[in-house]
């Protein structure tokens, strides 16, 4: 699965060279070699902060030297191995003298982190999470059993990706045909090459009425553009996506089956079994006669090349398809319009609702440089928040970031009115059980039997864990 890699990872700890330049980042490896005291900057305040994910070494390294030379303190970037990775924390926090003061963790691991005795109740000195500051997914992400154990760093979603040329095309179509049922339009084969006799400027405003419309508000527009839209040569499908990926099927239920409420903490809170949710998932059943798809042939990659190379109108992506655009745009290699949008409703009356997880800074339960940990994880989080997707190309959680990046910014109006990822263990292997319901339900399987095996399995698994 796409987004399945989890922070939760790592074997090996801590080999540190006699000496490093200021700022730079360590790699770890194996524990017992470096018990051993540092030898350099013993007059300076020293904190660790580690991270699994290379992709942030530019951003790290670069928040580590700004932070220390405002402080006048030494913050080491830690890079280390996602296998385990809470287990070597755990490790190093017990046996080494260079404890991971900080680090980064996915939100769905900080129940895990937090009754490890890894995590802790946040001090937050800069009063930064706040809703001022964070959507309320991020400020949920973060929250465990009523306390926030954590800084929301950036966040992963998904959203629908259009394109818009191909939709113009359709508003063009669907005004002509309007005309010509009003009979304000006739066909005429002598009169261009359309053989259609019209008024242009009645046809230009019927036309720019449908495209304003044109992006599904629901589960039905799409289906009705799927219905009515004579499609370009060239063009396989009205829409393609992962379907085998439960990141890009989520939104379908993520309103209505609950698992531990919004923070994803209470097992209370346990709501699969309910005809919200059996609707929605027979509408999903209904799409594979519109959208002919093979769940186990479908990745996401190639979903994205054939968006990509304008073979598909629609399709749902995350937050590196942005980038991705914006660099096949400027280099020529798509020639035609798009635009990021929320997911259409599942109905009218029924809601959609994506799914998120958050890349959080924790700050360790072992470190002895508590304060001096938590005003580096609220800097790495505020502060630096603006050079997030340029150093690292990941979103940040904070609002009013990036303002000037329009794709962004509707990833981040979804991530505003996601369900996070739960952070509950005993419900670990949840997401492994919906992918496996929604590959039946695309097939063809019986709805509402599946989501009453799904709920029977997922309470014997809360029951045998009291």
């Amino acid at each position: 699965m796409h987004l399945k890699k989890r922070l939760i990872a790592v074997a090996a700890v801590l080999v540190m060279a006699a000496a490093v330049l200021y700022g730079s980042t360590f790699v770890t490896g194996d524990t017992e070699e470096t018990d051993g005291p540092l030898t350099w900057g013993e007059s300076k305040e020293t904190i660790y902060i580690w991270y699994s994910d290379d992709n942030m070494t530019n951003f790290i390294d670069s928040a580590a030297v700004a932070f220390g030379e405002r402080e006048g303190v030494r913050v080491i970037p830690v890079l280390t191995s996602e296998s385990e990775y809470l287990e070597a924390i755990s490790h190093a926090s017990a046996g080494s003298v260079q404890v991971p003061d900080v680090y980064l963790i996915s939100h769905d691991s900080l129940e895990k982190a937090y009754l490890a005795g890894l995590a802790t109740q946040i001090q937050d000195m800069e009063g930064i999470c706040n809703e001022a500051n964070f959507p309320q997914a991020a400020l949920s992400a973060v929250s465990y059993q009523g306390m926030r154990v954590a800084y929301p760093l950036c966040f992963e979603t998904s959203a629908l990706i259009c394109n818009e040329t191909y939709l113009r095309e359709w508003a063009s179509q669907s005004a002509t045909k309007e005309l010509l049922e009003a009979g304000e339009a006739q066909e005429n084969p002598g009169e261009d090459s359309s053989g259609i006799e019209v008024d242009p400027e009645l046809l230009a405003q019927k036309t720019e009425s449908y495209f304003q419309s044109a992006v599904p508000a629901t589960v039905d527009d799409l289906r009705n553009i799927a219905d009515s839209f004579d499609v370009p040569e060239g063009v396989e499908g009205v829409m393609e996506w992962d379907v085998s990926d439960i990141f890009y099927n989520y939104w379908i239920v993520g309103n209505y089956m609950i698992v531990g409420g919004d923070a994803g903490d209470d097992a209370s809170r346990i709501d699969i079994n309910n005809p919200e949710t059996i609707q929605c998932l027979e509408v999903y059943q209904a799409l594979n006669q519109f959208f002919s798809m093979e769940s186990d042939s479908m990745d996401y990659e190639t979903v994205i090349d054939d968006f990509c190379q304008g073979r598909v109108v629609f399709t749902i992506a995350t937050t590196d398809v942005a980038a991705r655009l914006e660099q096949a745009k400027a280099n020529g290699e798509i020639a035609f319009d798009y635009r990021v949008a929320p997911l259409p409703q599942i109905s009218a009356d029924l809601k959609s609702r994506t799914m998120s997880v958050t890349t959080t800074v924790a700050v360790n339960s072992y470190s002895e440089h508590e304060e001096l940990a938590n005003r580096f994880a609220s800097y790495l989080v505020g502060e630096c928040a603006q050079t997030l997707y340029d150093r690292a190309g990941k979103v940040p959680a904070k609002l009013g970031v990036g303002e000037e990046n329009a794709a962004l910014q509707i990833f981040k109006q979804v991530y505003g009115d996601s369900i996070p990822l739960p952070k509950m263990m005993e419900t670990g292997n949840f997401w492994v059980q919906l992918e496996s319901l929604f590959s039946k339900v695309w097939n063809g399987a019986d709805v509402t039997t599946l989501v009453q095996e799904l709920a029977g399995q997922i309470q014997l698994q809360i029951d045998a864990s009291r």
